[in-house]
């Protein structure tokens, strides 16, 4: 199996919102998108599928180490190798992808979020970080679309925290910050052990609103110069917004289900935002 295989192959096995908006792209920026996404997929994995923190840690320190390969043109791992032609073409910063590494790392570290501020730190590693990358894959002629990027990749976070909180308190972990908690008068045991009250449901609908402030921003940072080569960010918009609107639309019952679009409803809009874009 070619490193590019793998890659592909750990994409389309994620299921992810993501992947669908790969299958628009020129082959050189394919390739590129889906082993940037593949690098991400496993420096999530180790964390997320290890339940011993320091084998998590120890296996993310070894990716910093193959990163550092990864620009020296000697890794070992295919994911890896398929990143060494793509951090040329497309000048990929060494940095951001250790800020990928340093993000995936907090959910080893830390659990809770005292309060928005640190939230973002959060969202900035894991979601902007990956935004920022994937604007220098698909192009752009204006600085501005740099800030859409970093507010899109917030959004897609945001989204993520909302749709995963009943998966996330399984693993002992609250997204939400702990000050909105106590603002809204929801206690983290209630998360913990999935009782849905009043004060959550006014909790997730703030949530909601903050993330739908995140994509209009994102939106109005973008140079319509740029809007084409971007399309492929403007699939991944349509697809998660769309996912927030099935989640506010079903009640909201996060902390007992998992909201997902399918396939097809998936490729129609993927299909549509290319078309209008």
């Amino acid at each position: 199996m070619t490193p590019d295989q793998y890659c592909h192959d750990k994409a389309a096995a994620s299921g992810s919102s993501f992947y669908y908006s790969f299958l628009f792209l020129p082959p050189d920026k394919r390739r590129a998108i889906t082993a940037l996404y593949a690098f991400c997929r496993e420096v999530d994995d180790a964390v997320d599928e290890c339940s011993d923190a320091n084998v998590a840690r120890t296996t993310l320190d070894w990716w910093r180490g193959e990163v550092a390969e990864i620009y020296a043109g000697k890794p070992q791992h295919p994911v890896a190798q398929a990143l060494v032609p793509v951090v040329r073409q497309f000048n990929l910063a060494q940095e951001h992808l250790l800020e990928i590494i340093d993000g995936m790392e907090m959910d080893i570290d830390q659990p809770r979020y005292p309060d928005f501020k640190s939230l973002q730190l959060y969202c900035y590693r894991v979601a902007s970080v990956v935004g920022l990358l994937s604007a220098e894959i698909f192009g752009y002629s204006d600085r501005q679309t740099l800030k859409y990027a970093h507010d899109l990749g917030i959004a897609f976070q945001l989204t993520n925290i909302i749709r995963d909180v009943g998966e996330d308190a399984r693993r002992n972990r609250i997204y939400l910050p702990m000050d909105e908690l106590q603002q809204f008068g929801v206690a983290a045991a209630d998360i913990l052990n999935a009782r849905e009250t009043e004060d959550f449901q006014k909790l997730m609908a703030f949530q909601v609103k903050r993330a739908q402030r995140y994509y209009r921003q994102a939106l109005e940072h973008l140079p319509a110069a740029d809007r084409k080569a971007q399309r492929t960010g403007l699939i991944m918009a349509a697809i998660y917004r769309a996912t927030l609107d099935e989640i506010v639309a079903s009640g909201s019952h996060v902390l007992h289900e998992r909201i997902s679009l399918g396939t097809g409803y998936k490729l129609w809009l993927a299909c549509k935002t290319w078309i209008k874009n």
